[in-house]
């Protein structure tokens, strides 16, 4: 699987979401599980600061998963 096919085909999950969906279809698309994505999301909001503006960034500009997936 090539990176650029990837990056095409990352959507919002809409069956594993807390939030927004963004750890759930990141975690669909990659290898590495949700509950990772979203521990990560947190140390890195807790220890720079920066983890929750990068996760409001990728819940507006990533699309939301289409019917047929």
């Amino acid at each position: 699987m090539s990176e650029q096919n990837w990056l095409k085909r990352l959507s919002k999950s809409k069956d594993d979401k807390w939030i927004g969906g963004v750890c759930g279809g990141l975690g669909k698309h990659t290898t590495v599980p949700s509950w990772f994505w979203r521990l990560l999301f947190c140390v890195v909001f807790l220890l720079y600061g920066s983890g929750l503006f990068i996760y409001i960034l990728l819940w507006i500009f990533i699309p939301k998963e289409s019917m047929g997936q």
